[in-house]
């Protein structure tokens, strides 16, 4: 089964300011539906206009659980060693054909031995060769500013330093793509900023009963 990709892309948002603090400024985003529903798994992420970014040595684990990938999307910065521990009691065998990531971890149980190092920022879609149904979806990106929202739509993204930003959003099926927006964080209070996104509805995939198989 290959997972599904879709182009990495931005969605317009309203510039804002946000409250600078001693550590940073806090910046928060809503993200909704064309109808006003609030949308889940939104990555958002602010790229510094000037380009420098601090390198943040990360360990990230995606967890097969259920016969489900846990979470449905990631979001690391460029450089980041990601786990994929097996909590079930059958085996999984987890790949990807992504160009940003190709890899694979063959049959196994348990912890596999090394990390995933996610070296080139992209998409990135998992999939399992033993369990069809199996999804998630990695963003590799080059800075450390970022989040994703949650079932209310909204993410919050702390310690970001006052600057020029390029605001990027993407989903993993979002239907259309937009041009990045620039938002400055700076002295003024903080407002939220709010976007509207329009994202097609997940596809069900049939998930036969757990057995005592191996697999």
């Amino acid at each position: 089964m290959r997972a599904r990709q879709r182009s990495f892309a931005a969605v317009a948002a309203v510039a804002c300011m946000a409250a600078l603090d001693a550590g940073g400024a806090g910046f928060e985003v809503r993200v909704q539906s064309q109808a006003g529903a609030p949308i889940e798994d939104v990555a958002v992420v602010l790229e510094p206009v000037s380009g420098r970014v601090p390198q943040l040595k990360a360990q990230v684990s995606i967890e097969q659980r259920d016969r489900e990938f846990v979470p449905y999307l990631s979001i690391v910065q460029k450089g980041a060693a990601v786990n994929f521990p097996n909590r079930d009691t059958l085996k999984h065998h987890v790949y990807s054909f992504s160009p940003a990531k190709t890899f694979e971890i063959k049959l196994y149980a348990g912890q596999p031995a090394q990390p995933v190092v996610f070296d080139k920022a992209g998409e990135v879609a998992l999939g399992c060769n033993i369990h069809d149904w199996m999804e998630a979806h990695v963003l590799v990106v080059d800075s450390p500013w970022f989040g994703k929202t949650g079932a209310d739509g909204i993410v919050r993204i702390a310690q970001v330093p006052a600057g020029r930003y390029r605001l990027r959003t993407w989903h993993p099926r979002q239907k259309t793509a937009a041009a990045a927006q620039e938002v400055v964080i700076g002295a003024t209070p903080a407002r939220r900023t709010e976007l509207a996104l329009d994202v097609a509805p997940r596809e069900p995939r049939h998930k036969p009963p757990a057995d005592s198989g191996s697999y």
